[in-house]
């Protein structure tokens, strides 16, 4: 699969919960449709709670990488 460019970066490592989860959805809320936004996340509950919570912002996941240690790359696509 080719590599999907986003639109917008979220870095939000070295945020805690629920920052990167309010701050992801803040933005999906302003995207146009067809969008994508990269979230940069190091914190392992927001793995959990952004994917959950996107599609309440018509956010559709489409990938979750781990980068690093302890570090992770969402990517969302608005629809």
């Amino acid at each position: 699969m080719a590599e999907v460019k986003p639109d917008y970066t979220l870095d939000m490592r070295g945020e805690v919960c629920p920052v990167p989860d309010v701050e992801t959805r803040r933005k999906l809320k302003t995207m146009k449709s067809g969008e994508i936004l990269e979230v940069l996340i190091d914190y392992p509950l927001s793995k959990e709670r952004i994917p959950a919570n996107a599609p309440k912002e018509g956010g559709e996941v489409l990938s979750i990488e781990e980068t690093g240690p302890s570090e992770w790359r969402i990517v969302i696509k608005k629809k």
